[in-house]
């Protein structure tokens, strides 16, 4: 149009790159085409007429939370006659009709995050990635902190449930390794921090008292509203996802043993916390200083050894030495294990144990403990309530059934015995579960005495008779140490 202020149509047209034909329309009429366009009509009849207005809104009006598949199905089966190609049809009616009509959303409002103010504590459910220890797979949740701010984040696994013990824990393990701690903790509730009554500020006091030993101020999002815990509930999500794909690329899904499985999940945290430096210098810089020492991050307990050598706690029963038969022990509970103390000495540490899926009770068996009585009365093993938890490795179990089931009964229970004396005098009880493997797959019984051959030796045997060195010890005379004495020395005295 500037061209034409002062050249004909057709050469305004050839100097702004378009046809003639084109330059004479726009002199009639200088609309676009898009605002000329007349409105799209209906190609075909709708097959919703006079079933959306009389019977879907309705049914969205009395009932707001239906889904567009259960109207679907509702509607396929009042009339029949109704195409199923329908259906992309009324959900884009009824999301329509929602937009213009329905009931008012959730708004969510962002927040900003002043630096070292908040820090969030959840725990999620890992077992969809089917990780196993030996072979077994791992129930298990990870406790996971962040701090808002910067993200900066700390996961610990966690064997039970979403526990006291288990929070307690994991809060410490992080607010140590970052160096400083948050001026407000926020979890959801947590029946470990919470008692969920009333909505009065309900905390528990072990919580209460975790949370003023490190000056924090204790709070909660609302119940049910998830999406106020979202600057934890979302990382849930992308930290199992880099777990899955950390995993995938392992190729392997089985660890040795479950401080293995923490410390690979360590990695994996500090990798993605090295992205987040500069963010968590800042919130470093405005978080608070951690008191001097921890504070408990374990339950208390008090038991007695019975004539068993075993003691009960939460329905799981535990061996002990023989020697602390009828002593009162107090117990230190934790995620992982039990810190066993008689008056204030710690006499073991044990592994914490758990009910098994669908059983009363559960049993964590030492055989150490019990094999000095046990070679006293190897038929005790006959019929024994926690025989299955007595053997360290399936391969000892397994040995038990092929000797069970060949007979007799009496020989099993001395060679069972006798096979866990070998493991724990020769201190080899992985290789010696090698060598029962071997035998079993063959079709043969484990035979205790070659096995003890194999895997105990005497001295004599090891080095023989000339191999170890003759060492002579000669005794010296009281006159050697007049040398001490003043005056004396110097002085060479004769030996």
């Amino acid at each position: 149009m500037k061209f034409r202020r002062t050249d004909s149509p057709s050469t305004a047209a050839a100097r702004a790159g378009f046809s003639t034909a084109t330059a004479y329309r726009l002199e009639q009429d200088r609309r676009l085409p898009s605002q000329k366009a007349a409105r799209r009509t209906r190609r075909r009849p709708d097959p919703l007429a006079g079933i959306f207005d009389e019977e879907v809104v309705p049914m969205l009006e009395r009932a707001p939370g239906l889904r567009p598949v259960t109207i679907f199905e509702e509607l396929m089966r009042r009339h029949p006659e109704l195409s199923p190609r329908i259906r992309r049809t009324l959900e884009r009616r009824v999301r329509t009709w929602r937009a213009l009509h329905g009931a008012e959303q959730e708004v969510i409002f962002r927040q900003v995050h002043a630096p070292g103010r908040l820090g969030l504590s959840d725990f999620t459910d890992m077992n969809d990635l089917a990780v196993t220890v030996g072979g077994v797979q791992l129930d298990h949740r990870l406790y996971h902190f962040r701090l808002v701010y910067s993200g900066f984040e700390h996961a610990h696994v966690v064997l039970g449930g979403e526990s006291f013990v288990a929070l307690a824990e994991g809060l410490q393990n992080a607010l140590w390794l970052i160096g400083c701690a948050p001026r407000e903790h926020r979890t959801d509730s947590l029946s470990a921090a919470f008692k969920n009554l009333s909505e009065q500020e309900d905390f528990t006091r072990a919580y209460r008292e975790l949370c003023t030993h490190y000056g924090m101020s204790a709070t909660r999002n609302n119940r049910g509203v998830s999406h106020e815990n979202g600057s934890i509930e979302s990382p849930h999500r992308h930290l199992k996802t880099a777990l899955d794909q950390a995993l995938t690329l392992r190729g392997s899904r089985d660890f040795d043993t479950r401080a293995a499985y923490q410390a690979f999940a360590d990695d994996l945290v500090g990798e993605r916390n090295a992205a987040r430096e500069r963010a968590f210098a800042a919130d470093r810089a405005a978080l608070l200083p951690l008191p001097q020492r921890r504070t408990t991050d374990f339950s208390e307990a008090t038991v007695i050894v019975t004539s068993s050598s075993m003691f009960c706690l939460r329905k799981v029963f535990y061996t002990v030495p023989s020697r602390l038969i009828g002593h009162r022990l107090k117990v230190h509970l934790y995620d992982d294990r039990l810190d066993c103390f008689l008056g204030s000495t710690q006499v073991l540490a044990l592994p914490r144990g758990r009910i098994p899926s669908g059983a009363q009770r559960g049993h964590v068996a030492d055989y150490r403990h019990v094999l000095p009585s046990l070679r006293r009365k190897p038929q005790a093993l006959r019929n024994l309530v926690w025989r299955d938890a007595l053997f360290p490795r399936p391969a000892f179990r397994r040995a038990w059934d092929a000797l069970a089931e060949r007979g007799p009964i009496e020989r099993a229970c001395r060679t069972m015995v006798a096979l866990l004396d070998i493991a724990y005098c020769s201190g080899c009880e992985a290789e010696l579960a090698e060598y029962i493997e071997i035998a079993l797959d063959t079709g043969e019984l484990p035979d205790p005495d070659a096995l003890r051959a194999v895997f105990i030796r005497d001295a004599e045997s090891i080095h023989g008779a000339a191999g170890l060195p003759a060492v002579a010890v000669a005794m010296p005379t009281a006159l050697v140490y007049d040398v001490l004495l003043p005056g004396t020395r110097g002085e060479v005295l004769p030996c």
